[in-house]
């Protein structure tokens, strides 16, 4: 604020006098427009000069030059060697226990097409378990004929399988083998043979995929013969983005045995299972189902009537992320077939007395689980279910049925050293969960486990069934020529039922229990060349004579080494 004071002069110059002005309004400065200078001015000159117009152009002087460009090379890049491939090879080998592995495959081309192939394989040792009074030696032999051939529309194979297995009854309870009079009645040897020609032909286009089929003749020496017949037939039919898959087969099963366990009465059997199995499969993003019945009949001839089961066929997975967690799960059932070559092959101590032998009918298989990757090394897998089945068949110990009073007419297998089959409905809770790593090309492992929880309905337990078991498995090639892998098992405890052995032949039934057992077997070689290899192995390697069945205890440590020749005719 500013403030002025003016003095004005009167005719009376005595008396100036004062007068004050008081400024009211404040001053208030103010910015004024400011304005951008033009970039380029206007010119107002009265003379302008106008832009000379330039031309460019390029003038041509040729230049003598003496340089000549060499040719271009490839850059050298190391080839791999390739793998020679063998059609041909033989292996053999010798070790503890008199123990002798032979195996021999040859391929021949017949034309562009078509091949034929020969497999035999032989092994077989002399037993010599400790403490065991009878023979135990066993021998299995197998031989396979094979004929494949490709064509533009289908392919087909026909296949030609020879067999035969020995093996020895040996499994005595201390009462028995303490006996010289009734060891010495005792044969122990039974035989196993089996004939079998299957074929299967693929379609590359069509609604018929193809199909399979297989006739096979299966017996022993005591008499036991069995037939059995399958045909599977497979169809799938493209309606719009999904699919339709129908399942057909047909399973004949015919067998005899000439006697059973109690008394000379024969026994026969047949079953003739026809089963359909239509489904659909949806694909979407990350989801994929299957859904579909099974149907099946057993046209048991012999039966009084005939009844249809029908059994869920579900199945589904989806990619929650990506490859690295996968949830599926599923809902099935079936009527399976149980034949005498099943479980001869399971447990080859089975007598050739199985009175109980019929389908089992899988009420269903309920199961979910989630697998994927962790890494690009590591995947896993964990899965639970729960099974029901009806007429499961269960292996338990044969009761003795001879004493020293009573040999006349007793048969090998009638001193408890063999085992029947009983059924039950069963009821299974299961846990499984598995881990694999490929950690490189040269270095595979493999670990699982399952757990088990059984619910029986007529027996007191779930005969020799284990309530967990376990494996590990690695493979490594150390180098071009050093290779080794290991295998491990762990068991667990199952249980049986035998009878006390006194000198009479009734006794009292007692439950005993099989403990669990572990078996480590290793195997190592070297690789000479592309041809020639060595190998050594060795089974049992802590010496554990466990037993895997009751009273029948199993070669300690087992060792064996050979060697592998490849080669082409």
């Amino acid at each position: 604020m500013l403030a002025g004071l003016s003095l004005a002069q009167a005719q009376d110059k005595g008396n100036l006098g004062t007068e004050v002005v008081n400024v009211v309004k404040p001053y208030t400065p103010e910015i004024g427009d400011a304005f951008k200078v033009k970039a380029t001015p206007a010119l107002n000159d009265s003379l302008n000069t106008a832009k000379k117009k330039v031309t460019y152009g390029i003038f041509s002087v040729p230049v003598a030059s003496t340089f000549t460009p060499a040719k271009g090379k490839a850059a050298q890049v190391e080839k791999a060697k390739p793998v020679k491939l063998y059609d041909n090879y033989a292996r053999l080998g010798f070790g503890t226990y008199t123990t002798a592995l032979a195996e021999f495959y040859s391929n021949f081309e017949i034309d562009r097409d078509s091949n034929f192939g020969i497999y035999l394989n032989h092994n077989s040792s002399q037993g010599e378990i400790d403490g065991v009074v009878l023979d135990n030696q066993f021998y299995d032999t197998d031989l396979n004929l094979s004929y494949a051939t490709r064509d533009r529309d289908y392919n087909w194979y026909a296949d030609l399988d020879l067999g035969h297995k020995l093996f020895n009854w040996y499994g005595l309870d201390e009462f028995v083998a303490a006996s010289p009079t009734l060891v010495e009645s005792i044969d122990p040897v039974h035989s196993y043979f089996q004939a079998g020609l299957s074929g299967g032909v693929e379609f590359n286009e069509g609604f018929f995929e193809g199909a399979t089929a297989r006739l096979g003749y299966f017996g022993d020496s005591y008499e036991s013969s069995e037939i059995r017949a399958v045909i599977a037939p497979e169809f799938m039919i493209p309606i719009t983005d999904q699919k339709i898959s129908i399942d057909l087969k047909l399973d004949y099963l015919s067998g005899s045995f000439d006697r059973n366990y109690r008394n000379s009465e024969a026994i026969e059997y047949t079953h003739f299972i026809a089963s359909a199995n239509p489904s659909l499969q949806i694909l979407l993003e990350d989801l994929r189902l299957d859904l579909g019945v099974n149907v099946a009949a057993d046209l048991n001839p012999d039966a009084d009537k005939t009844d249809i089961n029908i059994y869920p066929s579900v199945q589904a997975s989806y990619n929650v992320v990506d490859e690295y967690f996968i949830a599926y799960g599923g809902l099935e059932g079936g009527l399976m077939q149980n034949s005498y070559q099943e479980l001869a092959a399971e447990n080859p101590f089975v007598s050739p007395t199985l009175d109980s032998l019929s389908p089992t009918d899988q009420k269903y298989d309920l199961f979910a689980g989630i697998k994927g990757k962790l890494s690009s090394a590591m995947s896993y897998n964990l899965r639970a279910s729960y099974l029901a089945e009806d007429n499961r068949l269960l292996y338990k110990n044969n009761f003795r049925s001879v004493s020293e009073g009573t040999l006349a007419g007793a048969e090998n297998y009638q001193f408890g050293n063999s085992f029947g089959i009983v059924n039950d409905n069963l009821k299974t809770l299961s846990i499984f969960g598995e881990l694999n790593f490929d950690v490189n090309s040269n270095l595979k492992m493999r670990i699982n486990g399952e757990a088990f929880s059984y619910d029986t309905d007529m027996e007191e337990e779930a005969w020799n069934l284990p309530d967990f078991q376990a494996s590990f498995f690695a493979d490594y090639q150390i180098d071009e020529h050093w290779f080794a892998g290991v295998t491990l098992f762990y068991v667990g405890a199952r249980n049986d039922q035998v009878d006390v052995q006194t000198s009479s032949i009734v006794s009292n039934p007692q439950l005993v229990e099989l403990e669990s057992y572990f078996d480590a077997n290793a195997h190592a070689g070297y690789r000479v060349n592309d041809q020639l290899s060595f190998f050594a192995r060795v089974n049992n390697a802590f010496g554990n004579n466990y037993q895997r069945w009751v009273n029948y205890p199993v070669q300690g440590i087992q060792g064996m080494a050979g060697a592998t020749y490849r080669f082409d005719w």
